[in-house]
């Protein structure tokens, strides 16, 4: 039986939703990760320092109160965002980053931007204080293809960002592209990427049908692109890191209404580990998950470690979530029903 320890990793891109759904989900982030960047994109969305201290105290009061888990709360960006707000939330360690939604992008994203070049005076604000911009980076014209909004995006709005505020710290969240891959590496930004844009290509969401289960956003794209972010990845490289974008939805609403997301978390590192195997770079995973993330924002990595080990890992077809002792919904997670080979062993100082 192999065995792996790294150091705890963190997830720098995690959708923890509310209500009941966050109380039942947040520990298998909780139990294995020390931080996570929570998005802010929730139903009502976090757009002030008054929200954002909210959602982290609903947040840790769900927690275990033996927790040394850290939730890094995210200020959602609109069109109409005030200054004095976004710096003081910065300042006093309320807000971690700014999270750029371009409206209609994804789920809860309606109140998003409209128009980037409202946000140059905020942008040089955050340059100026250290904050960093974390980007849904696509672009929601009706006349661009789905497949191509990534790549539209960063040559339309992310290139002119980047050249208007060199100083800006920019991470490219969930990469799908090739192109992405190759931008990332050219200026100097990060960027996160998950494990299922790892593992499957624009082919999954449909075989055996129109399959909900592996729709989101931005989708998966051609598996040219899978083995580029696979590359990525696996490199070794400061610019890569670790980002989940573990994203639940309640099986009525996935099934049937075809929410965009993936419930990734109950086996996000042994996701990661698995591909990492495949392609022989088990040695870089640390780096990936552990190391680079806290680099790139000028944190100390965890002090904890994380030991894994090569046992048959049988993941359950659906998740209960559980109010009180009733069953009020199911979550289906990434790799369903699938035999991994990897599985957490635990956590040790």
């Amino acid at each position: 039986m192999k065995t792996l320890t790294i150091i705890k990793p963190d997830d720098w891109h995690l959708h923890l939703r509310e209500g009941v759904v966050l109380k039942n989900i947040i520990h298998f982030t909780s139990d294995y990760f020390g931080r996570a960047i929570v998005m802010p994109n929730t139903k009502a969305p976090i757009t002030s320092i008054d929200k954002a201290i909210a959602y982290k105290k609903f947040i840790s009061e769900a927690l275990p109160k033996s927790s040394k888990f850290e939730p890094l709360m995210t200020i959602y960006l609109t069109d109409e965002t005030d200054k004095g707000e976004l710096i003081n939330g910065f300042k006093n360690n309320v807000f971690f980053a700014a999270k750029l939604y371009p409206a209609n992008a994804t789920t809860n994203s309606s109140l998003g931007v409209k128009k980037i070049e409202n946000l140059y005076e905020i942008f040089e604000l955050m340059q100026e204080s250290g904050m960093p911009l974390l980007i849904h980076g696509e672009v929601t014209d009706s006349e661009v293809d789905i497949f191509d909004r990534e790549e539209v995006f960063i040559d339309r709005e992310l290139q002119p960002i980047i050249k208007s505020f060199p100083k800006l710290k920019i991470v490219l969240e969930h990469i799908t592209t090739s192109y992405a891959v190759d931008f990332v590496q050219e200026n100097n930004i990060g960027a996160t990427i998950t494990p299922h844009h790892l593992h499957i290509n624009r082919n999954a969401m449909f075989f055996g049908g129109l399959n909900s289960d592996f729709y989101c956003l931005p989708v998966a794209k051609r598996e040219n692109n899978r083995l580029a972010l696979r590359k990525a990845a696996t490199s070794g490289k400061e610019c890569f890191f670790l980002g989940t974008d573990s994203a639940p939805h309640l099986r009525k609403w996935k099934a049937f209404c075809g929410c965009a997301g993936i419930f990734n978390a109950p086996v996000a590192i042994e996701s990661y580990l698995t591909v990492f195997e495949e392609e022989n770079a088990l040695d870089n995973f640390e780096k990936f998950a552990s190391l680079n993330g806290p680099h790139f924002y000028n944190l100390s990595p965890n002090k904890e470690k994380l030991k894994l080990v090569s046992r048959s890992n049988k993941v359950v077809e659906f998740i209960n979530v559980l109010e009180e002792k009733d069953i009020v919904g199911q979550i289906k997670p990434f790799h369903a029903g699938e035999i991994l080979k990897w599985q957490v062993e635990g956590i040790f100082n």
